[in-house]
């Protein structure tokens, strides 16, 4: 599947916005990013949390970098053959990277059937 960096940011907020309002509304300091590909250069990573998830932080305060949540494109795309499926596994991974955010682990999200 193909389509340009713009469309497929576009998709990734109209995703975002459908979220439930109690999953987005406790993401403080945490911004969302588009990249078309990982550092690495592999098509394996859908999305990253780069950030320390609440369970683990022991103070927040001003000054603080914020969190990120990167989308990768590329591997979106290399993976999906419609935009259905592309909107799906947007959404599944917008809801991965805000879990671990909130400090869910890849074994809690499989165990919830998030992951």
């Amino acid at each position: 599947m193909e389509m340009n960096a713009a469309a497929f940011e576009e998709l990734v907020i109209d995703e975002l916005d459908q979220l439930p309002d109690e999953m987005v509304e406790g993401l403080d300091n945490v911004v969302f990013v588009v990249e078309d590909r990982p550092e690495d250069g592999t098509l394996d990573l859908l999305g990253l949390y780069d950030g320390l998830a609440l369970t683990e932080r022991t103070q927040y305060g001003m000054g603080e970098l914020p969190d990120r949540i990167v989308v990768y494109r590329e591997p979106h795309l290399a993976q999906c053959e419609d935009e259905a499926d592309l909107r799906d596994e947007i959404h599944t991974t917008l809801v991965h990277e805000i879990a671990h955010f909130y400090g869910l682990d890849d074994r809690q999200l499989h165990e919830m059937g998030w992951a």
